[in-house]
Parts: structure tokens; sequence; C-alpha cells
């Protein structure tokens, strides 16, 4: 049974710095409005920059086409900010009388059972209700940073919070892309920032020990565990029984692997050095600026790797584009082709500095999905059934494209019968006239459980032979079925 999903149309946010600043660019581009009330003089400058990292990475994270994106209103008071919305999201800083006094604003001006949440990372819940008139609404639904990017929110119930609104809260953060956690009790620290802390700890002590440096303990880390954890977690490997009992007594807590008694002292010469290593890091490889668009790049490739497997934040991303296909119109706007929009990442570009060769062939495969999405009917289920293996592919190089071009590719059904499609793509910069390039596939539909070629059936076939249909009144490419020859 598919996880409840609940689509706001409105929240108000308090507080529009780092974390809000990223509630508000991942509720936009799901196309929510957001009424932000910050009174810093910079708050809507720092939001709008926010918003256009994510509208990048999202360009890179997805095929699938983002609705349209929602209204960003400044609003002058907190009043203003959470009236007549379906969410309240506070993230200001971590100052326990600041929140109270936002949250009881807040519970003041909302309408009843409308539900107030907290970014907080510290403070638990129960305390940040005292002052409210309507506790029940609020909890803590703590996310991180980039919070358009990381899929992960924890929500923490207090103890006069209603029952049913950890449930609410978990459908509305569904249908934005996140993977909702509830923790069972009140937790100092959160349960994520507790693992970081306890790494950062022995990390420090192995700095102060000069066991290591910075760069010894970040290539420690991303070299090895942290790439399977990504994937499948702590202790799923174990398998359970008496792999994890094994395990535990050979490893958990005993020299020379745990120093974890104590954390190091933070005198001046301390951190002088951590000061001196992390200066020496950034000198000997530095990162491209600005740094928030590497670090998104990252993610999107390690993203695109889960979802490519369907486990953990790649199942969380698949269900998203799910519920963003869900909600795209479905109709063929003029009859013409279907299209497809795409940023050529970095990874893409050859030693030449414009795109490979491969590059061509991914958006042609990229456009090819589309239709296949398409024919689907957003049945997800259908694909049980059989799919289309791409038989044979022509390419035409026209032009060139570089890192960052946004990039359309139109494709036209050429024909179609109980077996083949016959697919034609052109591939244009957005908004270009000349193309850049244009590819001509065949494919063959093939059964899911045979592995052989199998006729296309049900609700798959009615819906291809109608869009070859429709396609057919289109102009027949100049370069459809050409061969190579000299001239």
């Amino acid at each position: 049974m598919e996880p409840v999903q609940k689509f706001p149309r409105q929240v108000g946010l308090l507080g529009g710095g780092i974390i809000g600043g990223g509630w508000a660019a991942r509720f936009i581009l799901n196309g929510v409005d957001v009424r932000l009330y910050d009174p810093a003089s910079n708050a809507v400058e720092h939001v709008k920059k926010v918003l256009a990292n994510a509208r990048r990475a999202y360009r890179q994270l997805t095929l699938v086409t983002l609705p349209p994106e929602g209204a960003l209103t400044v609003v002058e008071s907190v009043a203003d900010a959470v009236r007549g919305v379906e969410l309240v999201h506070e993230s200001v800083p971590e100052r326990l009388e600041l929140k109270q006094q936002l949250l009881a604003a807040a519970s003041r001006s909302t309408a009843p059972g409308t539900l107030i949440c907290s970014s907080s990372s510290g403070l638990g819940p129960s305390l940040l209700q005292a002052k409210m008139d309507r506790p029940e609404c609020l909890l803590v639904a703590h996310p991180f940073h980039p919070v358009y990017m990381l899929p992960l929110v924890e929500l923490c119930a207090g103890e006069r919070t209603a029952s049913e609104a950890l449930e609410q809260a978990a459908a509305i953060y569904r249908a934005i892309g996140m993977h909702p956690l509830v923790v069972r009790k009140e937790v100092d620290g959160s349960i994520a920032n507790r693992l970081q802390d306890a790494i950062s700890r022995e990390a420090l002590w192995l700095v102060r020990d000069n066991l290591a440096t910075l760069q010894d303990i970040d290539d420690a880390v991303r070299f090895s565990w942290a790439l399977i954890r990504a994937g499948i977690g702590s202790y799923r490997m174990a398998g359970g029984g008496t792999g994890i009992r094994e395990s535990m007594e050979q490893w958990a807590f005993k020299l020379p692997w745990s120093w974890l008694t104590e954390k190091p002292e933070m005198d001046a010469a301390f951190l002088d050095k951590v000061v001196e290593q992390a200066n020496a890091q950034a000198e000997a490889d530095p990162l491209p600026v600005p740094l928030e668009h590497k670090r998104d790049d990252l993610l999107v490739a390690l993203l695109h790797g889960l979802r490519s497997q369907g486990y953990g934040p790649g199942e969380t991303l698949a269900r998203w584009e799910q519920g963003l296909r869900a909600r795209a119109p479905e109709s063929i706007h003029d009859s013409g082709p279907l299209r497809t929009l795409r940023e050529i990442p970095s990874s893409w570009i050859d030693g030449n500095g414009h795109a490979a060769e491969s590059t061509y062939l991914q958006l042609c495969s990229d456009a090819t999905g589309t239709v296949g999405r398409y024919i689907r009917a957003n049945s997800e289920d259908l694909e049980d059934r059989g799919t289309y293996y791409t038989v044979e592919t022509h390419l035409s190089h026209l032009g060139e494209l570089h890192a960052g071009d946004r990039v359309e590719v139109f494709t036209q059904v050429l024909g179609a019968d109980d077996k083949r499609l016959h697919l034609f793509h052109v591939i244009k910069r957005e908004g270009g006239d000349k193309p850049a390039a244009m590819g001509e596939q065949m494919l063959i539909h093939v059964d899911a459980k045979s592995r052989r070629s199998a006729p296309v059936q049900g609700p798959m076939r009615e819906r291809l032979l109608e869009l070859a249909r429709l396609h057919a009144s289109l102009p027949r490419p100049d370069r459809a079925g050409a061969s190579i020859r000299m001239r």
C-alpha cells in the first residue's frame, strides 16, 4: 500500500535563513505558494539565491516536468504569514524564547487544525508548545541542509500534540519529495544529529592526537563506509539474528576501535590546528565557486545512482517523480511531438569542451522514456507486462552543446505496430530554432517474463496507437530513414 500524500496549496514560513530558504525552495518548486515572514533586511535576497540554486539542481535531478512554480509573497507580520495557509513552518535561530514567541503568535492567527511545525534541531516540541493557544497542532519537523536536496525530515510530537498531526505532516512532506522519519519519543538533538556528533567527536580526537588530518578523515569517510550507508544503511548487512549479535559482540564499544568516552578540549591551540588543516585542505583541492553548485551536483549524481537501484533515498526520489507525473497534464498540446527537457551537466562534456557523443544517446534515451511514460498513462505497474528495448539508433550531429545548456528534445512517433516502435528525436537548445542533433530509433516490445519480443497489449497498446495516429498528421522529418553516404 502506497504511503498517503497530501499536497498543500499554500504554506507560511517564519524565517528565511539557511533552513527557511531551503524550505521555501522545496515548496515553491513543488508548486506550493509560500508566504514568508522574516524582518531581516537580506532575507528575500537570500531566499531568491537559494531558490535559484535549487532550480538549477532540480533540472539535473529529474526529467519529470515540474509543476508551475508557487508564488513567493513577503509579508510584514506573523499573522499575515500564517493566515489561510495549510501548514506553518518555523525556521528561526535556536533560541527558546524567540521560537516560543513566534509559535504562540502563529497559533493565535491560524485556523483551528492548521499544522504548525518547527525546524528545531535541539529544542523539544513540548518546550516549544508551552505558550501556544493550540499546542495540539505543534510538532518538530527537523530537516537537513540543503533542505531542497536532502530528503530526510525527522517528525517528533510533543506531550500535547494531537495523534493525527504526525500522520498529516508526514503526508505533506511525502508529497514534496521527502522521507518523513517519525521519532518515537522526544530526543535531545535529534537522531541524525546525535549520530553526526558522535562521528565528529571521534574525528576531532584523531586530529587532536595527531593521528590524522582533516583531509585524512574526509578521505576515510567518503571512500569507505559513507558509500555503504548512503546506499543500504548501517545494519542491514548484518543480516539480523545471529549476524547482528556476532557483530556487536566482536566490535561494539571495544578498544582499539572505540574512544567515544569524552570529547577533546577545545583550547586555542587545538582550534588553530584545525583551522590550519582546513585552510590547507581548501588550497590543495579548491572547489569551484559557488560551492553550493558542486555540492548539489554531487548529491544529484548520488541520488541518481540510488534511484537506478530503487533503494533508500533513490526510492524517495522515484516516488516524488511518480507524484509529479500524476499531477502533470496528460494531453499532447496541439497534437505535436512529445517534449523532454534536460540540462547538460558538466559530467557529460568531453575533453574538447562540448557534449560527448554519449550525451546525445542519453538525450534520445531520456526522450524515449518520456514516450514510455506517456503510453503507460502513469500506471507504473504496466511495466511488469513488458517494455521497449532499443535495437537500432542513428544520430546526426548538427551543432554543439555545452555544460549548462538547457535542451529540449521533441519526439515524434513515425510508426508503431504490435511489436515495433519507430521514433524520431529533434534535439535543440531551449527556445532555439536550429537543431543541435537528430536521432532516429527502432524499438521492440519485450515481454517482462520471457524477455523475448511480444505484442504490446491492453491500455499501453491503445495509447501507443492513438499517439501514432496523432503524430501521423505531422510532417515527416527530412532526415528520417536517411543513410550515411559520401557526398
